[in-house]
């Protein structure tokens, strides 16, 4: 086998943020979930079964987590590209998507939700 390409997916990771542009929203956290899908070749951590060759998903957890709850943003979009870097500023990542939802942005839909991709894409 000559490439181990492999996609790490976060999947609906719930968060409390302050996001918006209206008073209320500035003044009480809301609920955020996102969705991160981290791209990058594995063949070196399939081989030999050790961390130091893998990403480390756990350490960028905390990294995105520690940011998020931690900062205050008014566009959805700002938010998806801070997260979008942090991700990608980790070693060994060939590509990545951030997938953020925020619940409860409109009356008559589940959530309202940004998605952006840096790299090659992701299977």
């Amino acid at each position: 086998m000559t490439e181990s390409l492999a996609t790490i997916h976060i999947k609906n990771l719930r968060l409390r943020t302050l996001i918006g542009i209206n008073t209320e929203e500035l003044e009480k956290k809301q609920d955020i979930t996102l969705n991160i899908h981290i791209g990058y070749d594995a063949q070196k951590a399939t081989s030999c079964d050790t961390i130091e060759h893998a990403v480390n998903y756990r350490s960028i957890t905390k990294k995105v987590i520690a940011f998020v709850e931690n900062n205050q943003f008014a566009l959805l979009e700002k938010l998806t590209q801070d997260v979008l870097n942090l991700v990608c500023d980790t070693p060994h990542i060939c590509g990545a998507s951030v997938e953020i939802d925020k619940p409860h942005a409109l009356r008559f839909a589940d959530s309202v939700s940004l998605k952006l991709t840096y790299g090659e894409p992701l299977r």
